[in-house]
């Protein structure tokens, strides 16, 4: 029988049609035993004897793939893939497929919240009535303020639909100035950095990303501005944003995803730091699109045919940019 190994974290709790999918296929299910993200050890010692993983963000590093013999697929929950070794996969005749799609509509919903929150001050005004105090603090419309959208992709380009609803003013870079329906001002990294009051992410973590927004932008950023991380933690530096807000230089921050998680580092006693648990893609209708189509992935590829979301080359190629290790 063929054997599934299920890494991510939740499956199939939103809709267990996911799992009903895998073993209407004769699919062996194993599943993820610690209930959260994996450690590469952790990884390793599961992946012996299984034919393919449904995976979330766990480090499947050239050491888990050399250790999975059997291995033939792995099929992520979502579309990051900075956690998967794309040139071991393929030495080993592993394929990899995602679900780029699913998540966008949630990850773009909770950074216009994220946002908001910010802007107005609720998380702030929530732990001070929860502490005694009543105090109406003065806020900012989304409205009124620039906007600046790092990285227009499939999440950027529905944040920059969500925010032209508010009327902001948007600032946009990207690599690439792809046409959008909605008025935005094209500019450097510089510029933006420097006009905008709030600026958002949305860039996937690759070699160029590592560190894109470190002490130099931090700095570069205006007095009581905002900043937004819904896409990959290694894209913020942690420690100079925590100096940046503890300064007041920033006057806020909302980050939801980390370098290291479950996150447990500085920002957490940072007040004017609004964390969350990476729970971008936690609306219900984007988990069970993300699940069930890791799911299909899976049947399609057991039965010989054509992967729904196969990883395309361009991702391949971006990950063979990264510098060699030092020795």
């Amino acid at each position: 029988m063929t054997r599934v190994l299920i890494t991510a974290v939740p499956f199939g709790e939103v809709d267990r049609g996911c799992l009903d999918l895998l073993e209407e296929a004769g699919v062996d299910c194993v599943r993820n035993p610690h209930g959260r993200r994996l450690t590469e050890p952790e990884l390793a010692s599961l992946v012996p004897g299984v034919d393919a993983v449904i995976a979330g963000t766990e480090p499947i590093t050239r050491t888990v793939i050399g250790a999975a013999r059997r291995l033939r697929l792995i099929s992520r929950v979502g579309v990051g893939l900075d956690s998967v070794d794309l040139a071991a996969a393929r030495e080993h005749g592993v394929a990899v497929a995602y679900t780029p799609e699913a998540p966008a509509d949630a990850v773009a919903e909770l950074t216009i919240g994220l946002a908001l929150s910010l802007l107005r001050g609720v998380h702030l005004a929530n732990a001070a009535v929860r502490g005694g105090a009543w105090t109406r603090l003065p806020g900012r419309r989304l409205g009124a303020v620039t906007v600046g959208v790092i990285g227009v992709g499939r999440i950027g380009r529905r944040v920059v639909r969500l925010l032209s609803a508010f009327g902001a003013r948007i600032l946009a870079n990207d690599l690439v100035r792809v046409p959008l329906a909605e008025p935005v001002e094209w500019v450097d990294k510089p510029t933006l950095f420097r006009e905008a009051d709030l600026v958002t992410l949305h860039v996937p973590l690759t070699p160029s990303t590592v560190g894109l927004v470190g002490p130099g932008q931090l700095a570069a950023m205006r007095p009581g501005a905002l900043l937004v991380n819904t896409c990959r933690g290694g894209v913020v530096d942690e420690a100079a944003l925590a100096d940046a807000l503890r300064s007041g230089r920033l006057a806020g921050a909302a980050v939801d995803t980390f370098v290291d998680e479950p996150y447990r580092g500085e920002l957490v006693g940072v007040d004017t730091c609004l964390i969350t648990a990476h729970m971008g893609s936690m609306a219900v209708d984007c988990r069970r699109r993300m699940e069930h189509g890791a799911a299909r992935n899976v049947v399609a590829f057991l039965r010989g045919e054509p992967l729904d979301e196969p990883v395309p080359e361009s991702e391949y190629e971006v990950q063979a940019m990264a510098p060699a290790p030092a020795e």
